[in-house]
């Protein structure tokens, strides 16, 4: 189901509703670049599993107004503004990629609404102490961040026109990182679910502009606004060691500092494997256990 949620600065959020009505609530944040039909578990699952599953896209992406100069902090006003909306008083959690970011926001800014957290192949802040920020990580990442921090519209240029290739076709962004993916990420992709998921997601996300990308990554590399040894809830940090998009040292830097976070680390899995685990990692989120880790999310997913 789509509806419009609108902030109390009057801008639109998208925002999409799958799985059961009536189940518990929990709250998908989409990675970079993502939109609101980026990849979930299968509708069935959710049912199963009693899941009321929100996505929004975040301002600037899909069908979302953008908010300029915004802070990875602000998508807790966001998250809040919608669970109002539908009349959610407490909920969960879940960020991939460059949702893992704005989860982390929502646990340290909302423990009195958030039950717990859960953070898939994240990165870390930019400016972590004792953390090498590039090391390990893709060349396309590298140059995107590295526009970034040279400043707005040396990033908005170079985003702009790869977002105008991808929104022409789809397919395009998963051909420029095909000699970037590790065989645990061609595998994952190969399937026609996911792959036909990805090119909705991407169509969606790059549909207007490429604003929401660009202010993504300004936001990743500017202060995020709340500081990780605040956060009071449980936090689950998923990690491929293979991962070359959000290097797995940046999961063992932020497992380090959140006082009730748990990091899983698979040592064979890399990015885009954390699709196949959102149904589990959706269990933990749920589970009335404090320490309930499923033991299938240490094995890879084929």
């Amino acid at each position: 189901m789509h509806t419009d949620v609108y902030t109390s600065d009057g801008r639109r959020l998208a925002v999409e509703i799958t799985g059961d009505p009536q189940g518990s609530p929990v709250f998908l944040l989409h990675g970079t670049p993502g939109s609101r039909l980026g990849p979930t578990p299968r509708p069935m699952e959710l049912y199963h599993q009693r899941v009321r599953l929100i996505s929004y896209d975040r301002p600037g992406y899909g069908r979302s107004d953008r908010l300029p100069n915004r802070q990875v902090a602000h998508a807790t006003a966001d998250v809040a503004a919608i669970a109002d909306t539908l009349a959610i008083d407490r909920f969960a959690v879940v960020g991939r990629s460059g949702g893992g970011p704005h989860a982390l926001a929502c646990a340290a800014l909302m423990p009195d609404r958030v039950t717990r957290v859960a953070v898939l192949v994240s990165i870390a802040p930019r400016d972590a102490d004792g953390l090498d920020w590039f090391a390990g990580m893709a060349a396309s990442n590298v140059q995107e961040y590295a526009h970034a921090l040279a400043g707005p519209e040396k990033l908005a240029a170079s985003l702009r026109e790869r977002s105008a290739a991808i929104r022409a076709d789809p397919r395009r962004l998963l051909t420029q990182l095909r000699w970037e993916l590790t065989e645990s990420d061609r595998r994952v992709v190969a399937d026609a679910r996911i792959r036909a998921m990805l090119m909705d997601n991407y169509r969606e996300a790059l549909r207007v502009s490429a604003d929401g990308w660009v202010d993504d990554a300004l936001s990743f590399c500017a202060p995020w606004g709340f500081s990780l040894d605040s956060i009071s809830v449980p936090v689950l940090l998923w990690h491929g060691e293979k991962d070359v998009f959000a290097p797995v040292s940046h999961t063992r830097w932020l497992a380090d500092r959140i006082p009730d976070g748990t990091a899983v680390l698979h040592p064979r899995a890399a990015h885009f494997a954390s699709l196949r685990v959102l149904p589990d990692i959706v269990s933990w989120l749920l589970s009335r256990r404090r320490q309930s880790v499923p033991e299938i999310m240490w094995r890879l997913v084929r």
